[in-house]
């Protein structure tokens, strides 16, 4: 294998990687939106666990953010407005980053 082919493969390699990682990421950052709108809502526990994964279900509808903020605004009923969630959805990203890091 010549050395443009190792370079290669190594781009590809870290290319997949990263995609993973922010896959990784942002499914954890929903799960926190999850966790942050059941405790809104006064779910707590294994329930509120549950909702947290339907937020993550909730991604996989469309590209991009827009089905979880209508998903988790819808669920609380005026207790967070869109722009609240998308805020949160932001500070939330770094945290689930560094979450994951202390896994690896």
């Amino acid at each position: 294998m010549t050395s443009f082919d190792d370079r290669e493969n190594a781009f590809e390699n870290k290319f997949a990687h990263d995609a993973e990682m922010q896959f990784r990421a942002e499914a954890r950052r929903n799960k926190l939106v999850g966790l942050w709108a059941a405790d809104l809502m006064g779910i707590t526990g294994d329930e509120a666990a549950a909702y947290a994964i339907t937020v993550v279900e909730a991604d996989f509808e469309e590209a991009g953010i827009e089905d979880v903020v209508r998903k988790v605004a819808a669920d609380l009923g005026g207790k967070a407005s869109a722009d609240d969630i998308r805020l949160k959805m932001a500070e939330l990203l770094p945290i689930a980053k560094a979450q994951l890091m202390t896994e690896i």
